[in-house]
C-alpha cells in the first residue's frame, strides 16, 4: 500500500473470484441481451441519439444495440474519473486499485444518536452525519444520510445538498428525486467551484442515478444522464436487479442483465458527449430472501463479482460495502459490515458507498458509520504490503540480543513500533481496565466518539458569497 498525496493505492494483489473466461462470458451475455432483446428508453432525446446512428427503433422506444456500438462506447469512455473536494483538490482518482469509502444516502429511517430510537430522518440528522463524516479519517466522500422528512419533499434534495456543502469539504455523491433537482444541485456545485467550466475541470461531486430496470430506462434517469454528460460531469448509472423479481434468480443471469442496462446507459452517454465520464458497477444484483421477501444487502452472493466485471471493462467502479441487514448496530451489523468491507476492498471497488446502512437500506446509523470507520482502518492496515529488507529483517539485532535479552528497549523497536495499527475504537485494555472504565460495548464507544466529534469538530465554512448563492438556489426551488 502506497500513500499518494492524501489517498491510498493498494499495491497488493487483487482478490478474484471469477476467471478471465467467466468475466468474458458475462460480458458477452450482456452484449447478447442488448442486441437480441434490446431496451426501452423513455426519453426521446436518447432514442434520437441511437436513431441517428442507424439503430432501428421499434414500438416507439425499443432499441436493439449492436455489440460494435457498445465496444465503441467502451473504447472512447474515460478509464478513470476524478472527483475533487470542495477546495478543488483532486481527492478521489477512481482508477486501478484505489479504494475510497463513503456512507449511503436517502434512508427513510435513522437511529437517533442520542436516544437510540428508530424514527424518520430529519434535516438535522443529515447535518450531524455530515459533520461527523467530515471528521472521520477513513470516510472519503459524502452522501445524504437520510431523507429529511421534516421539510417539503419536492425540494428536500436541494436542502440535503446544501447541508453537505456547508458542513464538509469532502467530495459528494448526490441523489435527487427528479430531474430539476439535479439541475439545481449542479448550480449549487458550480457556485462552490467557481463556475460551469471550473466544475467540469475539477468536479466536486458526482450524481448517483438509479435506473428503474435494466431493460426499461425511465425518463428522469436518462434526462439526468444526458444533462450531466453534456457538461462532462461524472455520474454513476445504476440499474439494480433484484434477483427473482426484476431479473433471473441466478447471480450470473442477474449480473449479465444489470450490466447490459449499464452498458446501454454508457452508449447513450458517449453518443451525447464522447469522452463523458461514467462510473460503472459491473451490474448490481441484490438477493431477495425468499423466506421473508426482503431485499438482502449483506448476502455474500452480492459481493465482488460485479466489481470484477467492471475491472474487466476497464471502467471506473462504484461499489457497495459496510452495510448490514441487522436492525441495530449489534454483532450481526459489525460482522456483515466487516465482511463486505474487506471483500470489496480486496476486489478493488474504487468508490464504495452505503457504509453504515442497516435494515437492508431502510435505516441509517451514525454509530454504525463510526464503527465502520474503524473497520476500514483495520482493512487498510491489512492491505499494506510487507516490506522485507535488511532493516525489517533485523538479523543483526536478533544476533545482538540473542536468546537471553529482550527487544523492548532497542532503538529498532523505537523506530518501528508506530508502524503497527493502534485502534481508536476497539478496546485492547485488560479486563480490569475495561471494567473500571465502565464495561462499555463497541456501540457505546462509537456513540461517545460521535457525540465528541459533534461537540468539538468545526467544519470549514463556505465563503459568505458562495453561501448566499447556494441559499438563493434553494429558496428559488421552493
Amino acid at each position: 500500500m502506497v500513500l499518494q498525496s492524501n489517498y491510498t493505492a493498494y499495491d497488493t494483489p487483487r482478490f478474484r473470484k471469477l476467471s478471465d473466461d467467466q468475466t468474458a462470458q458475462l460480458y458477452h451475455a450482456s452484449l447478447e441481451i442488448l442486441d437480441r432483446t434490446g431496451v426501452r428508453l423513455y426519453e426521446p432525446q436518447a432514442v434520437d441519439l441511437l436513431r441517428k446512428k442507424g439503430i432501428r427503433v421499434e414500438d416507439g422506444n425499443r432499441v436493439r444495440i449492436p455489440p460494435g456500438l457498445v465496444e465503441w462506447a467502451l473504447a472512447v469512455a474515460p478509464k478513470r474519473a476524478v472527483i475533487c473536494d470542495r477546495t478543488g483538490r483532486r481527492a478521489m482518482p477512481l482508477e486501478r486499485n484505489h479504494v475510497f469509502y463513503g456512507p449511503g444516502s436517502d434512508c427513510p429511517n435513522v437511529i437517533d444518536l442520542r436516544t437510540g430510537e428508530r424514527r424518520r430522518g430529519r434535516l438535522q440528522d443529515i447535518v450531524d452525519a455530515t459533520v461527523i463524516c467530515d471528521a472521520l479519517p477513513n470516510i472519503d466522500f459524502m452522501m445524504s444520510f437520510c431523507i429529511a422528512s421534516d421539510i417539503p419533499q419536492e425540494t428536500a434534495d436541494r436542502h440535503q445538498m446544501r447541508a453537505m456543502l456547508m458542513n464538509s469539504t469532502k467530495p459528494i455523491l448526490f441523489v435527487t428525486t427528479e430531474f430539476q433537482g439535479c439541475v439545481d444541485v449542479i448550480q449549487m456545485a458550480e457556485a462552490v467551484a467557481g463556475g460551469e467550466e471550473q466544475l467540469r475541470r475539477n468536479p466536486i461531486c458526482a450524481c448517483y442515478i438509479n435506473v428503474t430496470n435494466p431493460l426499461r430506462h425511465n425518463a428522469e434517469a436518462l434526462q439526468k444522464l444526458l444533462f450531466l454528460t453534456e457538461r462532462g460531469l461524472p455520474t454513476t448509472y445504476t440499474p439494480v436487479v433484484l434477483r427473482g423479481v426484476s431479473g433471473p434468480v441466478t447471480a450470473a443471469g442477474a449480473i449479465a442483465l444489470a450490466n447490459a442496462g449499464e452498458l446501454a446507459g454508457l452508449v447513450v452517454a458517449q453518443l451525447s458527449r464522447e469522452g463523458a465520464p461514467v462510473i460503472l458497477t459491473g451490474g448490481v444484483n441484490d438477493m431477495l430472501d425468499m423466506r421473508t421477501t426482503v431485499d438482502s444487502y449483506a448476502d455474500p452472493t452480492n459481493r465482488v463479482m460485479l466489481v470484477e466485471l467492471a475491472h474487466r471493462l476497464g471502467m471506473p467502479i462504484f461499489g457497495l460495502a459496510g452495510c448490514s441487514d441487522a436492525k441495530i448496530p449489534d454483532e450481526q451489523a459489525a460482522a456483515e459490515a466487516a465482511f463486505s468491507i474487506i471483500l470489496e476492498t480486496l476486489a478493488g471497488a474504487q468508490m464504495v458507498h452505503d457504509v453504515g446502512y442497516l435494515e437492508g437500506g431502510m435505516c441509517n446509523s451514525i454509530e454504525q458509520i463510526v464503527i465502520c470507520d474503524e473497520l476500514i482502518a483495520y482493512t487498510k492496515q491489512f492491505m499494506k504490503g510487507l516490506e522485507i529488507n535488511q532493516e525489517t529483517l533485523a538479523l543483526d539485532l536478533i544476533d545482538e540480543i540473542g536468546p537471553d535479552g529482550d527487544f523492548m528497549s532497542s532503538k529498532h523497536t523505537l523506530r518501528h513500533f508506530k508502524e503497527d495499527w493502534y485502534p481508536r475504537l476497539f478496546d485492547r485494555h485488560n479486563y480490569e481496565e475495561w471494567a473500571s472504565a465502565g464495561s462499555k460495548t463497541l456501540r457505546q464507544r462509537a456513540r461517545e466518539r460521535a457525540l465528541t466529534i459533534l461537540d468539538s469538530h468545526k467544519p470549514e465554512p463556505l465563503p459568505a458569497g458562495v453561501q448566499q448563492a447556494i441559499d438563493r438556489i434553494v429558496e428559488q426551488s421552493a
